[in-house]
């Protein structure tokens, strides 16, 4: 993978089957178009925050919950033509999309940090942050340390995707969803696990190790404006 589209939106919780079957619709045509994996995940365990969180980011209401979707590319160049494309589609128009488009977000995103396989996926971590753009590097090596330890402890595959192409919005949009700076680029990330419950229990464990704690003191990012949450997929093509 070398480019992603990254998706945040609300969808009625009745609405959970028809969304998943508008995704599945659509999967051929994103396939045909270039895109080589398309992931739909259903908000399980979005918390709330005291700054951000998912929900506030794309304003859901009381009775929506929150979708964090994905499409990886081979390339920023064949993302941005499938875009093109998809928007002049005729198909596209007879789907019936079954949320609300005007506070669904969504960017493109260049991974930075791309470890693991892609085999089966049965739950997924997903966060947003805003990291200052001069801290780059330094985000990076966190993440990659962050990252072995997560794989020792089950995680299947972590990623970090930094921010290319991330639209200002007129009613959401990420860098509101994180508070994001001018000097800040915002990295959506996701964690890949086998099951909901190797996720459970690996989290207390990654935690306790003191490894996932060096340099605590000095992060490369605020963390109080970090969301998190954890989605189980309801569509994996």
């Amino acid at each position: 993978m070398a480019y992603v589209q990254g998706f945040v939106l609300p969808v009625p919780a009745d609405k959970k089957e028809a969304y998943r079957k508008a995704a599945a619709d659509f999967s051929p045509i994103a396939k045909e178009f270039g895109a080589t994996r398309q992931v739909e995940a259903w908000g399980d365990d979005v918390p709330d925050g005291k700054l951000t969180d998912f929900k506030g980011a794309v304003k859901a209401r009381p009775d929506e919950v929150v979708v964090f979707s994905w499409i990886e590319y081979p390339s920023k160049e064949i993302a941005e033509e499938a875009h093109r494309k998809v928007m002049n589609d005729p198909r596209m128009h007879d789907m019936d999309m079954p949320f609300d488009g005007q506070r669904m977000i969504v960017a493109g995103f260049t991974p930075i940090l791309d470890e693991g396989g892609r085999g089966h996926m049965g739950y997924a971590d997903g966060a947003l942050l805003a990291v200052p753009a001069a801290n780059k590097a330094d985000y990076l090596a966190m993440e990659v340390r962050h990252a072995a330890i997560l794989q020792e402890h089950g995680a299947t595959r972590v990623v970090s995707a930094w921010g290319e192409d991330v639209p200002d919005g007129k009613v959401t949009d990420y860098k509101g969803a994180v508070k994001a700076t001018a000097e800040e680029k915002v990295v959506y990330a996701w964690i890949e696990w086998p099951s909901k419950a190797v996720r459970d229990a690996a989290w207390p464990k990654v935690m306790a190790d003191p490894r996932m704690h060096e340099g605590k003191d000095r992060l490369p990012f605020d963390p109080r404006r970090m969301i998190h949450g954890g989605f189980a997929p309801i569509l994996d093509v």
